[in-house]
């Protein structure tokens, strides 16, 4: 059985995510991301003075493209690079896609949240009238 995905919170106020955060994000090693980091030249993460890698959230899409095309669409790593610089842009838009529709479905259950709240309100307060 496979490791499982740990999906990362991004936070408006966090600028870096650590190497081990984006490997459990996506189920991957550490040195699958390192391995990457090399054969892909699109995945940059800075590093400090102490070489440890702090990956931005540009970074971590760079990783989601590389992901789905390697082991979701099952690319070798030669047509990964190559569909990187021949459809780059294709690629980033669907990351960019799903990353907002992501956004917009946390946005529409929280919406489903406040709703179902005022209804229970409204339906109890409408009974305490009544009697």
């Amino acid at each position: 059985m496979g490791k499982r995905k740990k999906p990362i919170q991004f936070n408006d106020k966090r600028l870096f995510y650590t190497i081990q955060e984006v490997a459990d994000h996506f189920a991957v090693n550490v040195s699958l991301l390192r391995f990457w980091e090399k054969e892909f030249e699109n995945i940059r993460p800075k590093k400090t003075a102490g070489g440890t890698r702090q990956f931005t959230r540009e970074d971590i899409q760079q990783v989601e493209v590389v992901y789905h095309l390697v082991k979701e669409k099952g690319m070798t790593l030669d047509g990964a690079r190559q569909t990187l610089k021949t459809k780059k842009d294709d690629e980033t838009k669907r990351v960019q896609a799903l990353e907002r529709l992501t956004e917009i479905k946390k946005e529409l259950l929280l919406l489903e949240e406040q709703f179902d709240l005022l209804h229970e309100q409204h339906k109890y307060s409408s009974t305490e009238t009544e009697e």
